[in-house]
């Protein structure tokens, strides 16, 4: 399978059902009141993050995801269906975030979930408009819209002991040493060119080991594999940091590394390490594991000898590995719960005497000469209103006329005869129609 650790999705979710007009129709009862219902809330699109899940290449071909729409409201109370969630699975280590890179959910633990896009609110029917001076509305609201957003999904491995180095310095064959892993392995640098998983068993305990693309210099930013590797060690409980005993710059090598997870963050430098000289069978590595063993003593940082080929020192690294592991807990993401993804819209306030005068609108006269009505409350009313519904007029006159849309109009410019836009409906301005 390739491995897919970035992908960008659009997720919709359904529209709310319309509200129903509708009058009871029958024999022996004359003038039957409203019984219109109410429309069927619109299907979410939820993100889940599932185990045996390990890549987002699921997502390279599939970028967009579409939850059911609600069924319309019907007459004799009948409410309409609710659209059918959708829910997507993914791996567990998955950061989402908007367009503008803002961080909504992180999602860690097998069964967490995150609402990306939540369905249409159902629309009233006339049966919810009646009262005591009201008793045969002529009107029904029309379904919200789904939303709609264009998400950006990273996946951060989630393992117990992430395998660093330079290229080439053996972390791929330690990896088959001391776990099951098949990974691919080779005398060249950036043999790995993406992350490669093994389980290590002890006992009762399963621990996830990751061998990831090996690190250069500058990898914070973005050089050569870059972020790419540095990524998929930020929820590590360990690091096993392996060193080339057969490199001429041993000591050299394990500080760039060093440095590269100061300058990267995400407090890589302060997280458990153990630094590991691979490679003993080769001859004339007798000095350099002598001076790494030395230097580390000194840093107080511990540090084993191994060769993946011939097995030294593997049964006493597994050993160090299995204890660095229980000392140290996982590294949690944080899980946003889910939240609104535009400001709630609430119904439009009733005024109260003087303290209670609704926020006032603003108004845009636009390039071409319209003037564009701004109201987050009032642009959500008028998308409700069915204009082909008899008392729809009546209605929005109402809303306008709360809002005192008419004097801002006219305070901005606006003469009889302009075009006025609300949300996505055009109107040509008449203020004594208005006030009628």
């Amino acid at each position: 399978m390739k491995f897919v650790d970035l992908a960008k999705v659009t997720v919709k979710a359904g529209r709310g059902g319309n509200g129903a007009l509708s009058f009871r129709r029958e024999k022996f009862i004359p003038k039957g009141g409203p019984d219109g219902a109410d429309g069927g809330q619109g299907g979410s699109v939820i993100l889940e993050a599932v185990g045996g899940v390990v890549t987002l290449a699921d997502f390279e071909y599939n970028r967009r995801f579409q939850a059911g729409h609600a069924g319309h409201g019907a007459g004799a109370m009948r409410t309409g269906a609710n659209g059918e969630d959708l829910t997507v699975p993914v791996p567990c280590g998955t950061l989402v975030r908007d367009e503008e890179g803002r961080i909504l959910a992180d999602l860690v633990e097998p069964g967490q979930k995150f609402v990306a896009a939540r369905g249409g609110r159902g629309g009233r029917g006339n049966a919810h408009f009646a009262t005591s001076t009201r008793r045969t509305p002529r009107f029904a609201e029309k379904g919200d819209p789904g939303e709609e957003r264009t998400l950006t999904l990273e996946l951060k491995l989630i393992a117990d002991v992430g395998l660093v180095g330079f290229p080439n310095a053996g972390k791929s064959s330690i990896l088959a040493a001391i776990s099951g892993a098949k990974p691919r392995i080779a005398g060249y640098p950036f043999t790995t060119l993406s992350p490669n998983l093994g389980v290590l068993a002890v006992d009762d305990q399963q621990i996830v080991v990751a061998d990831v693309p090996g690190l250069i210099e500058g990898a914070h930013e973005d050089k050569g594999l870059g972020l790419q590797f540095l990524r998929h060690v930020e929820r590590t409980r360990a690091l096993l940091h392996v060193v080339d005993l057969s490199e001429s710059n041993v000591l050299g090598n394990v500080d760039v590394v060093r440095e590269e997870f100061r300058a990267y963050g995400a407090d890589l430098d302060a997280r458990p390490c153990l630094v590991v000289g691979n490679k003993t069978d080769l001859p004339g590595t007798e000095e350099n594991a002598r001076l790494l063993k030395e230097e580390m003593a000194r840093r107080g940082v511990p540090c084993l000898l191994v060769s993946a080929l011939t097995g030294e020192g593997i049964p006493e690294l597994i050993r160090e590995v299995v204890a660095l592991v229980r000392a140290a807990p996982r590294p949690e993401g944080t899980v946003t719960l889910a939240e609104p993804l535009s400001p709630a819209v609430q119904e439009l306030p009733r005024r109260r005497g003087r303290g209670g005068t609704p926020d006032p609108v603003e108004i845009i006269r636009l390039p071409d000469g319209r003037f564009r009505v701004e109201h987050a409350n009032l642009e959500t009313a008028v998308g409700r209103i069915n204009f082909e519904q008899e008392d729809a007029m009546l209605k929005f006159s109402r809303l306008l006329k709360r809002l005192n849309v008419e004097e801002a109009l006219e305070a901005a410019g606006a003469r009889e005869g302009d075009w006025v836009l609300i949300g996505d409906e055009e109107f040509e301005f008449q203020p004594d129609r208005i006030m009628e």
